[in-house]
């Protein structure tokens, strides 16, 4: 049956939609609503195809170039959406065809910080939370050791935040966040840990087991998320962008992850719009090979998460003032 999508008045907006595209000669069906981005009907594409979005050129007869413009929403495409005969077709290639390095997800330099009030406003925005709720219906999420009673919950991106991928070396290692290992099993004593990245399944399993963090002894992941488990949001000042919404964690699991139990690490605070208040701007790390030896974030962070594990609810914590948590923290140990 079709699902609610949209409070707008518009017909075309409400209920969802059943999409023909054409790719390596056979015919696809995605569902998608009006007020879905075509950066989101490439994501179900890809669902369908394991074509990455980044590696889809989307074709129809006069609308090219709006279909190269992924913050487009598909209501504003000149035609009728319900028309069961419209077919797009997709040129693409799975990264499994490729023999080429594999994609790395495009680099964002201007990274913003929205006014309170709207942020507060992204979140509560209806076709906001049914598009989580939608993902949620679509995507699940695959566990690869069991959530743990009484745990809370680390989520953590990899790029920039575990591991500098702009930069080249001969051994990932280089690559790699220091402190990297005794950090996650420092922090595995009082947390599950997930992986999100914004990049595909396929290249988090392939950096995270060249980091040799997938099989260490010393700790456990309990699940790996990729661009697929992200939503694309409207907001007033920015137009519309991907982030990582923590509630499709939550709702997959409530017997284990609420908001009062969940923390996420990322270098871009635009990823935890839907959920400012568990969001923890991480430094990225960048320039590995000059910065390697100063970089002492996740010593630091290994420190506010451990002190901040003796609360039963981390949603009243400002992460922005974590530094001075766990300077305040320190103190009043050494003065016990």
């Amino acid at each position: 049956m079709a699902a609610a999508c949209s409070s707008s008045s518009s017909p075309s907006t409400e209920e969802e939609i059943t999409l023909k595209v054409k790719w390596s000669g056979k015919d696809y069906t995605v569902r998608v609503c009006a007020d879905d981005t075509v950066g989101e009907l490439k994501r179900r594409i890809c669902e369908s195809t394991n074509v990455l979005p980044i590696r889809q050129k989307l074709l129809y007869p006069k609308l090219a170039s709006k279909l190269n413009d992924d913050s487009l929403l598909l209501s504003q495409l000149p035609i009728n959406l319900n028309n069961s005969s419209i077919k797009f077709t997709m040129i693409g290639t799975t990264e499994e065809d490729l023999i080429v390095d594999p994609v790395e997800s495009p680099e964002i330099l201007d990274d913003f910080e929205l006014p309170q009030e709207e942020a507060v406003d992204i979140k509560d925005m209806q076709v906001n939370k049914l598009k989580l709720s939608r993902r949620i219906n679509h995507f699940k999420v695959e566990i690869q050791n069991p959530c743990r009673q009484g745990k809370k919950l680390l989520v953590l991106d990899i790029d920039y935040t575990l591991f500098d991928h702009r930069s080249t070396a001969e051994n990932p290692l280089q690559l790699m966040r220091p402190y990297l290992h005794e950090f996650l099993t420092a922090v595995y004593a009082e947390y599950d840990i997930m992986i999100w990245s914004a990049t595909s399944m396929k290249w988090i399993n392939l950096k995270m087991s060249q980091l040799g963090v997938l099989d260490n002894p010393n700790y456990k992941i309990t699940a790996l998320l990729d661009h697929l488990a992200m939503i694309t949001v409207q907001t007033a000042s920015r137009g519309v962008f991907d982030c990582k919404p923590l509630g499709l964690i939550w709702a997959q699991f409530p017997e284990f992850y609420s908001a009062s139990n969940t923390i996420m690490f990322d270098d871009l605070r635009r990823n935890f719009v839907m959920n400012p208040q568990n969001g923890l701007t991480i430094r990225p790390f960048r320039k590995a090979h000059a910065n390697r030896d100063s970089d002492q974030e996740l010593v630091k962070l290994t420190q506010y998460l451990l002190a901040i594990a003796e609360l039963d609810d981390l949603s009243h914590l400002d992460h922005n003032k974590w530094e001075s948590f766990s300077e305040d923290t320190g103190k009043r140990r050494r003065h016990r």
